[in-house]
């Protein structure tokens, strides 16, 4: 598919460059050279994840910039104006990128390289690890385009866009992939010194196993410190209890669950580590804005769109909105 079969997203005219939209699994691989640019005043409706593998980039995500060299992961999050563009003084950017709605879990893995305003610079990765990396981008690509038969989607590096579910979840997981080593393997930047070494551990732990049954006790007893003393740091450092950072972590978990099993309501709340699935549905929905089951079918309509594709669309004689030939949608 070309960027010319994406539909341009709604809205005024001054939103600039046109992103996908949300939904949708798309990623390419580009090397462009100097005088490249993208400018979206109003952001992007889904993350944007590049990785790049030659030249230089320059990334701008609200009052945030990063620059972008071979073996970096920079990460956008949706909604924040952004703009990124070849280094000033850089003869190119060649680099992957994949626009999606990331699952909560990667949240937890990024926010160490968090810069501010929804930017985060996963740098340096080990050199050793860039073509794993590189490779897992390969896929993304590669499954994006997986109709389900026996004989592999040929090499390319166009855009191309994941429609049917198993195709936007096997991109998803390669893309999954990349981010857990790039986030496990890279040095983080410096912590504020005032976040207590013990006040990580803790969510370190819930990040890790939401569903275990977790107590302020259990928790203390693990950093070795008195349930009131954890409560209380834990508390005057994140600005939330131990067990609100348990119930969110709970929840983004929920959130992944419904996303890729078929599992029941009751059967990822039980996961999740919520007792009552009444509880869970209530939570649940203060948190993401609709019950679990809505949720999950919100999803599946996004994922499932070979009905309402661009191609379908044009077969049926609809006509399709998008930029001309001359934009670069991504």
């Amino acid at each position: 598919m070309r960027a010319d079969d994406l539909p341009a997203p709604a809205g005024p005219k001054d939103r600039g460059d046109p992103s996908p939209p949300p939904g949708l699994v798309v990623a390419a691989h580009f090397d462009e050279r100097a005088g490249y640019g993208v400018n979206r005043p109003r952001g992007s409706d889904s993350w944007l994840f590049t990785w790049t593998t030659g030249g230089r980039g320059r990334l701008r995500q609200g009052g945030s910039e990063t620059e972008a060299g071979t073996g970096d992961l920079v990460v956008l999050a949706p909604g924040v104006p952004h703009s990124y563009t070849v280094e000033p003084g850089a003869a190119h950017w060649r680099f992957w990128w994949a626009h999606c709605q990331a699952r909560p879990s990667w949240t937890p893995w990024l926010r160490p390289y968090g810069t501010g305003d929804g930017l985060y610079a996963v740098t340096p990765v080990p050199p050793d690890l860039h073509h794993r990396v590189e490779a897992a981008f390969r896929r993304l690509h590669a499954d994006a385009r997986w109709t389900g038969g026996a004989q592999e989607a040929p090499e390319g590096s166009g855009i191309v866009v994941a429609h049917a579910t198993a195709a936007r979840e096997l991109a998803l997981c390669a893309l999954e992939e990349a981010v857990l080593l790039t986030t496990a393997a890279a040095r983080p930047p410096l912590r504020p010194p005032g976040l207590d070494e013990r006040v990580r551990r803790v969510q370190a732990i819930l990040s890790a196993d939401p569903g275990a049954p977790h107590t302020v006790g259990s928790l203390a007893a693990r950093v070795a410190l008195s349930p009131s003393r954890l409560s209380h740091l834990f508390t005057e450092q994140t600005g939330q209890s131990p067990m609100r950072a348990l119930r969110e972590a709970r929840l983004r978990y929920a959130a992944r669950l419904l996303e890729g099993t078929g599992l029941s309501v009751e059967r990822v709340a039980a996961a999740s580590g919520f007792a009552s699935p009444f509880h869970f549905t209530r939570v649940f929905r203060a948190r993401y804005g609709s019950p679990p089951g809505a949720y999950r079918g919100g999803i599946r309509a996004t994922m499932d769109l070979p009905g309402n594709s661009p191609l379908k669309r044009r077969q049926k004689g609809t006509p399709i909105p998008g930029p001309s030939r001359t934009q670069t949608v991504h």
